[in-house]
C-alpha cells in the first residue's frame, strides 16, 4: 500500500472519532451547567471542555471568557478552529475521497452523506436542535465504524482505519479523565460529594461506560473505580489498556503483513505491557494527572512514530 493512501485511512478514522469525541464534550458541558452554579463552579464546565480539547489558546485568542455560546460556536462550527467538528467531517470526507478505491461504498457514503447533511445544517440552532445536532454527530461516528467493521475486507487498509481509531480514542479518554479529575471540582466541594458524583456520572455517560461501570464494580460510583474501568479494564472499549490492545494488535498485523516490524510494533507493545503490568492504587500513589498527562504525552510519539514508519 502506498504511504499516503495509508496516510489518508488512518486520518479518515482519527478525524471521525475527533469529530464524535467533540460531541460527547459538547454534551457533558451542557448536563454539568444545568446544574445549579455554586461557588467556584460558574462556567468551569465551559473551561473545562476547551481545556479539554487541547486547543485553549486559540480559543482565548478568538472569544476570550469561554460560555456556552463561544464554546458551542468554536467546538461545533468554526471554521478557523482545525478541530471543530465542522473541519474534522470535511477533513474526514477529503481523506475519503482521496483514497475512494480503497473504500467499500458504505464508508464511502457514510462519510460522504455526513458531509453533505452537515451543510445543509442551520448554525443559529436552538438549545433543542443543538441536542439533537450532538446525537446526529455520535450517529455518524458509529455509522461509520459500523461500515468500516461490518463491510471493509481485513487487510492493510483496515489496519490503518482501526489504528487511526485507537491512537485518537486513547489519546480522548486520557484527556477527559485528566480534565475532571485535575479541574472540574471546585476547592469548596468535597471529594465524594453531590457535585463530585455527578461529574463522574456524567463523564461515565459521555464515554458510553455507565452500564458497564454497573456490571464491573456494582456499587455506587468512586473517582479510583472509574478511572481502574477507563485506564485498565481492557474490556472497556475506550479505556486506555483497550485501545493500546488494539493499537498492538493492528501494529503487529501490519508487520506480519509487510514482513517488518520496526519501532512503533516496539513502543506500542511496551506501552501495553506497562499498563497490563499496573494496579489502579500504583497509579493513584504516583499521581493519576502525572499518569494521564505522561501516557498522553507517550501515545502523541507513538503516532509520530507510527507516522515515520508508515504514513510519509
Amino acid at each position: 500500500m502506498l504511504s499516503r493512501t495509508a496516510d489518508s485511512l488512518y486520518w479518515l478514522s482519527r478525524y471521525t472519532e475527533r469529530a464524535d469525541f467533540l460531541a460527547r464534550i459538547l454534551d457533558a458541558a451542557m448536563r454539568m451547567a444545568s446544574l445549579p452554579a455554586g461557588d467556584g463552579t460558574e462556567g468551569a464546565e465551559w473551561d473545562s471542555a476547551i481545556a479539554i480539547s487541547d486547543q485553549s489558546d486559540a480559543f482565548r485568542e478568538t472569544y476570550g471568557i469561554a460560555d456556552e455560546q463561544s464554546v458551542r460556536r468554536f467546538l461545533a462550527f468554526d471554521p478557523a478552529n482545525p478541530s471543530s467538528i465542522r473541519n474534522c467531517l470535511n477533513a474526514a470526507r477529503n481523506n475519503a475521497r482521496i483514497v475512494r478505491t480503497a473504500l467499500t461504498t458504505e464508508v464511502w457514503e457514510a462519510v460522504n452523506d455526513a458531509w453533505n447533511d452537515f451543510n445543509r445544517l442551520d448554525e443559529s440552532m436552538d438549545m433543542q436542535a443543538f441536542v439533537r445536532f450532538i446525537e446526529w454527530t455520535k450517529n455518524v461516528a458509529r455509522a461509520v465504524d459500523g461500515a468500516v467493521h461490518r463491510t471493509q475486507l481485513r487487510n492493510d487498509g483496515y489496519c490503518f482505519l482501526r489504528l487511526g481509531a485507537a491512537v485518537e480514542r486513547a489519546d480522548n479518554t486520557a484527556r477527559i479523565l485528566d480534565v475532571k479529575y485535575h479541574m472540574l471540582l471546585p476547592a469548596s466541594e468535597p471529594v465524594g460529594g453531590g457535585l463530585d458524583y455527578f461529574q463522574w456520572s456524567t463523564i461515565l455517560r459521555e464515554v458510553s461506560a455507565l452500564t458497564a461501570y454497573r456490571w464491573v464494580y456494582r456499587e455506587s460510583i468512586k473517582p479510583w473505580l472509574v478511572a481502574d474501568l477507563l485506564i485498565l479494564n481492557r474490556q472497556m472499549p475506550r479505556s486506555l489498556a483497550s485501545c493500546s490492545s488494539s493499537i498492538s494488535t493492528h501494529l503487529d498485523q501490519l508487520g506480519q503483513a509487510y514482513g517488518r516490524r520496526g519501532s512503533s510494533q516496539r513502543m506500542a507493545n511496551a506501552t501495553l505491557g506497562r499498563l497490563s503490568g499496573l494496579r489502579i492504587e500504583q497509579i493513584f500513589q504516583s499521581g493519576l494527572h502525572e499518569f494521564v498527562t505522561g501516557f498522553i504525552d507517550e501515545n502523541a510519539r507513538l503516532g509520530n512514530v507510527i507516522a515515520e514508519q508508515y504514513l510519509l
